[in-house]
């Protein structure tokens, strides 16, 4: 189980990331969107989305830092273990309250808004299930192994383990002893992760950078003198008789 679950899993995940990601761009390219349903309902998704956005992307983040930047790197710059156990503390509980805010009040509106509800597919269900898990079992496992004096050391175990997958020889071994909740909530992530192309989740890997290179749209208006007189009309009139 511990080689299933530490050795092959995130391979597993990776490689269906990758092959879903690959899949998706060449046969459904123009269904890598979220499949907004801002028409439905906006008021509240004007709020919940940016909350969710905003939160899930600090938790990344912290996830980032904590996994792939060794505490020698933090030590050399003059950050103790302690401060950085207080940052990734207070930091990492703000950015789940706001996540798990953000998709608290997603969830209300899909459940509770007609259209918002019918439009909800049962992909979209199992998507927003293993999300929420995922939230909850991080801010539970944060909290249950913290306190402000100290707290379960991840980065001398999970985060070893996390780097050792890049040199394809992952450390398992690192794994034991590391409290059920982290590991579960580790396996849920990575299922996740697994689930991102086949899901609405796959727009996290769209970014609009030709968005910024495109060329100006130039907007003319209509110039009498070049163009000649036009009697005015309501735009829905037939033109001809």
């Amino acid at each position: 189980m511990k080689t299933l679950l530490w050795g092959a899993l995130p391979y597993v995940a990776l490689a269906l990331l990758v092959a879903g990601l690959a899949w998706r761009w060449r046969y459904d390219k123009y269904g890598w969107t979220t499949r907004s349903s801002e028409m439905y309902e906006s008021r509240l998704l004007g709020i919940a989305s940016p909350l969710f956005h905003y939160g899930i992307l600090f938790v990344l983040a912290g996830h980032l830092l904590g996994l792939f930047v060794p505490a020698s790197w933090t030590d050399a710059i003059g950050v103790s273990e302690h401060s950085y156990h207080l940052l990734s503390l207070f930091s990492g509980t703000l950015a789940g309250v706001l996540a798990l805010a953000g998709i608290a009040m997603l969830l209300y509106r899909r459940r509770f808004r007609a259209p918002v509800f019918r439009a909800t597919t049962a992909n979209d269900k199992t998507m927003y299930l293993f999300l929420t898990a995922a939230l909850v079992l991080g801010m539970w496992s944060k909290l249950a192994h913290s306190s402000l004096s100290g707290g379960y050391d991840y980065r001398g175990s999970i985060a070893l383990w996390a780097r050792s997958l890049f040199t394809l020889q992952p450390d398992t071994g690192r794994m034991e002893g590391v409290p059920v909740l982290y590991q579960v909530h580790a396996v849920v992530g990575m299922a996740l992760l697994a689930m991102v192309p086949y899901t609405r989740l796959v727009h996290a890997f769209s970014a609009p950078v030709q968005y910024v290179f495109r060329p100006y749209l130039v907007y003319r208006s209509r110039d009498p003198r070049l163009l000649g007189a036009r009697a005015e009309r309501p735009g829905w009139r037939r033109i001809g008789g």
